[in-house]
């Protein structure tokens, strides 16, 4: 006979919640609900013109921030240190995922890119995104081991870390997927400086990423879509029937919004879709059209809240896991967000990113509610 009740582990999940921190907890539900908002509001009008149901992205998006909030908590329940056990299947299962999507017949393209898996009903998820995941914790697990034995990760660790990383970033090369690649990335270096490993790491993987990056657009690893949005930041007028296109009608829309913005769903732009993939990757410019320099300022301020409190959590810990677990998470999202608003102003060149905890999209919000549980996992194994 069990020794607890289902009162008492319902007390121990309240209590559980309840130590949650508030602060993170707040600045994602406000951006969860602005972004329900922004979504409904992209796609409201153009569905109601159609003849079709206006509120479907909207019920679809409800319904993935639902399961993402059950992902998330359940993230917290397990001991985040215990999560080094179960790295290997978690890395093997986000390997077979970018497998299957490259498979004829078992992977869907859209917009270039074969990197979706479809399944009946129109559910389609994507493995790149939960990918970021399993790299994060991966290279965590191995570059910590050596602070547990009171040492910095050496040059053999630091190879180790980025071969289990090449697996899967070559396999979302082959979709392509640019832009996941550049975020991995980018949380991939800051865990390695964040280690203790040999500063000529960072150095060298910086010069390599540089080189990389030149040597993949000449040899045409880089699809020729991808090539036409680089050549679009340089030059809106390079291809004006697409991506030029798409920038310009971005920055008219964002400009459009003034100080206090059109007022929600009144956005002519929006609603006159104008912008193509409003609802994902660029959520951006409905905020800036509808809710103008102030209601997007509020989401920024919220990002950085976010951004102030997860670090705050990452400091406090004494335990190297946690605390590069915690930076591999926030430098994900940092570096996403930074991209994901300027490539909507013509700061960055467009990659085809969401915009976190904002835009539509089931895999990114499970990834990115996921990656909030194991933030909120590291706090309440600090406190």
């Amino acid at each position: 006979m069990s020794i607890y009740s289902p009162n008492s582990r319902r007390d121990r999940a309240r209590e559980n919640f309840s130590q949650f921190d508030r602060i993170l907890t707040f600045s994602v539900a406000a951006l969860l609900i602005i972004g329900t908002l922004l979504v409904y509001a992209a796609t409201k009008d153009w569905f109601a013109n159609q003849g079709l149901d206006p509120e479907y992205y909207l019920k679809r998006h409800l319904v993935n921030i639902l399961i993402g909030g059950l992902l998330a908590y359940g993230t917290t329940l397990i001991d985040y240190r215990l999560l080094r056990a179960y790295t290997p299947i978690v890395w093997a299962l986000a390997v077979l995922g970018l497998v299957i999507v490259l498979i004829p017949g078992l992977g869907s393209e859209i917009n270039g890119a074969q990197a979706w898996i479809s399944f009946p009903g129109g559910f389609q998820i994507q493995p790149a995104e939960l990918a970021k995941i399993a790299i994060i914790v991966g290279i965590s697990m191995i570059l910590a081991e050596k602070h547990d034995k009171d040492a910095n990760p050496t040059d053999k660790d630091v190879m180790k870390a980025l071969a289990i990383a090449a697996v899967p970033i070559l396999l979302i090369l082959r979709q392509p997927d640019l832009g996941t690649v550049v975020i991995i990335s980018a949380a991939i270096l800051t865990i390695i400086a964040t280690s203790g490993a040999p500063t000529r790491w960072v150095v060298g993987l910086l010069v390599l990423a540089v080189i990389g990056g030149f040597t993949a657009i000449k040899t045409g690893v880089v699809s020729e879509y991808q090539v036409s949005r680089l050549q679009s930041f340089v030059d809106p007028s390079a291809d004006p029937q697409a991506t030029g296109y798409q920038l310009r009608q971005s920055r008219i829309t964002i400009g459009s919004g003034g100080i206090t913005g059109k007022g929600l769903f009144n956005g002519p732009q929006t609603n006159g879709r104008f912008v193509p993939e409003q609802q994902t990757d660029f959520i951006f410019t409905v905020a800036g059209e509808e809710l103008g320099f102030i209601g997007s300022g509020f989401i920024l301020l919220c990002y950085i809240l976010f951004f102030i409190r997860a670090f705050t959590i990452a400091r406090r810990t004494d335990d190297l896991f946690g605390r590069l677990v915690c930076v591999g998470v926030i430098s994900w999202f940092a570096f996403q967000t930074f991209e994901n608003i300027g490539m909507t102003m013509g700061m960055v060149p467009m990659t085809g990113v969401p915009l976190p905890f904002i835009s539509y999209g089931g895999s990114s919000m499970f990834a990115n509610l996921i990656g909030l549980g194991l933030i909120q996992n590291v706090h309440l194994r600090s406190r």
